[in-house]
């Protein structure tokens, strides 16, 4: 009885876990970059006064800071492994798989500011975006000098698979 009920609550959790959304977001307006698993975890970069970047991984009620430019005391043991190992293991995905999976992401959001710091060349791209707002929507120009770029795309573990199995 008791094994079957760890079964069950298994494979509900694998099943949560297949369909899970993932939300990838790029906002340079407020400057905010991460990749949010919902309910589960959230992976964002931000910005350090004292390193360049770190990264800040949030899974369920823990949250953690790791800086990857920060130089490891071990580092000099571990590449001498990691290549070693790299020279053994030799997995290539092609082209076609990585445009698939890239195709398997949805787009929920999309904005796109610029300005070109020229007038002339802010003219002649203004009917492009103006086609292409008539058809996907999203593109301005501007005249004061803003460059702002708003993505949001979402996936889910299921759909990544599919692609790279399918061929």
């Amino acid at each position: 009885m008791i094994f079957s009920i760890l079964i069950i609550v298994f494979l509900l959790v694998l099943i949560y876990l297949i369909w899970v959304p993932i939300t990838l977001c790029i906002n340079t307006i407020t400057s905010q970059y991460y990749i949010h698993f919902k309910g589960l975890a959230k992976v964002s970069v931000e910005a350090d006064q004292v390193e360049v970047l770190k990264i800040k991984l949030k899974i369920l009620f823990f949250s953690f800071h790791f800086y990857p430019l920060r130089k490891n005391k071990n580092s000099k043991k571990k590449e001498s492994t990691e290549k070693e190992k790299l020279k053994k293991k030799k997995t290539s995905f092609r082209l076609s798989t990585i445009l698939r999976v890239l195709k398997s992401f949805k787009v929920k959001k999309f904005l796109l500011n610029i300005d070109t710091g020229d007038c002339i060349c802010n003219s002649k791209l203004y009917p492009v975006f103006a086609l292409l707002n008539y058809t996907v929507g999203g593109f301005k120009i501007n005249y004061d000098g803003r460059n702002e770029m708003f993505i949001c795309m979402q996936n889910r573990p299921f759909r990544i698979i599919k692609a790279i199995i399918n061929r």
